[in-house]
């Protein structure tokens, strides 16, 4: 018992003398000890990556669920270690409304198997959207949380613990200052070494933490790369899906889409706009034009003559020979002798150089 309050004794005029230290240092009435400007920076960058690591990992969870009931709701799950109820993702949800919808109307009528097919693609989307959230929260939420979880408490804690040892050090140091027997000089001194060299370990300890963090960058920029590739994997899924679905949607009798248009008030007409159906857009050399398209391409070159052309995409010139085209616009094209058959001479205003054919329609 007397030395549990000769221990507690010790611990209280410690924890005094700590507090005596920071309030004159507050007051200006005593010298601090000032980390050196190595280590003032490690821990400046160590705040820095806490804060902007809060900042991504908020804004990715408000990407992947922005509904903020439902984050509220998984972070509750989470904490109380419950599996969270799987839902329906809004895709899905719409998918599931064409199909009852497609049923409902019909699936042998064409607007009934269309709404059906529509659902189908919404549903895949769905699906994807939903391997695309997992696949983020396990391999970029995750790390980022484990940081601020793991790694930068450890670096809190070893950061005020250094702050105590300095307070010791600086407090020993104002002792010494004090000091006029020399016995009691003897006894600060003796403190002051000591508390120099747990000052000196800890800041050595704190200095590798801090370091650590360089490690901790590197870690997240490799899960910043699979972020990036999950992304990449999901909206390439989702624009095949999509131009599948076109593709299956364009089968449908074109008499059916045209007794829509002309349906519509005052009998005018509907203009959809449409994409491209391949999966990027064609090369130079891929893909040849259609019969009818290629018969006006060979009449050209044969006739040596002159046509109007409307380019379908965008393309850049890959050199000062050719000529950078703009989707929708309208040029002269010529063709040339001994000029290779996927190429003819474009001419805007003075601008002039090849274009491949696979860009172009030719104009009646």
């Amino acid at each position: 018992n007397y030395g549990n309050f000769y221990r507690l004794a010790a611990d209280a005029g410690t924890f005094l003398s700590r507090a005596v230290q920071f309030t004159e240092e507050k007051l200006g009435q005593a010298e601090k000890t000032e980390l050196d400007a190595h280590l003032e920076n490690l821990l400046v960058r160590a705040e820095n990556t806490k804060a902007w690591t809060e900042k991504i990992m908020k804004q990715t969870e408000v990407l992947l669920q922005p509904n903020p009931n439902v984050r509220l709701e998984e972070f509750l799950y989470e904490k109380l270690e419950k599996k969270v109820p799987t839902r329906m993702n809004n895709h899905e949800l719409l998918g599931q409304t064409l199909i009852d919808s497609g049923n409902d109307f019909g699936p042998g009528a064409a607007y009934g198997n269309a709404l059906i097919k529509c659902g189908e693609t919404q549903k895949q989307i769905g699906g994807a959207e939903r391997e695309f959230i997992q696949s983020s929260a396990l391999n970029f939420l995750t790390p980022f949380r484990n940081f601020l979880e793991g790694d930068f408490k450890t670096i809190l804690k070893e950061r005020k613990l250094l702050q105590v040892k300095r307070l010791d050090l600086d407090a020993a140091k104002t002792r010494l200052k004090k000091a006029r027997m020399p016995d009691a000089r003897a006894a600060a001194e003796q403190e002051l070494r000591m508390t120099q060299s747990e000052f000196d370990r800890q800041a050595e300890i704190t200095r590798l933490l801090l370091e650590g963090v360089s490690s901790t960058h590197a870690h997240h920029l490799r899960c910043l790369n699979d972020f990036v590739e999950a992304q990449t994997t999901y909206y390439a899924q989702c624009y095949q899906y999509m131009v599948d679905l076109q593709k299956q949607l364009g089968s449908f009798p074109s008499s059916f889409c045209n007794n829509n248009q002309s349906s519509m008030p005052g009998g005018a007409g509907v203009s959809v706009p449409t994409i491209p159906v391949s999966a990027s857009l064609p090369s130079v050399s891929a893909g040849r034009p259609s019969a009818a398209a290629s018969g006006g391409f060979n009449e050209l070159r044969s006739s040596n003559g002159i046509r109007k052309a409307r380019v379908l995409y965008d393309y850049d010139a890959a050199s000062s020979s050719e000529l950078s085209l703009l989707a929708d616009e309208v040029i002269t094209v010529s063709s040339v002798p001994g000029m290779d058959s996927d190429w003819l001479m474009g001419e805007r205003g003075n601008q002039k150089g090849k274009v491949p054919i696979t860009y172009l329609e030719l104009l009646n």
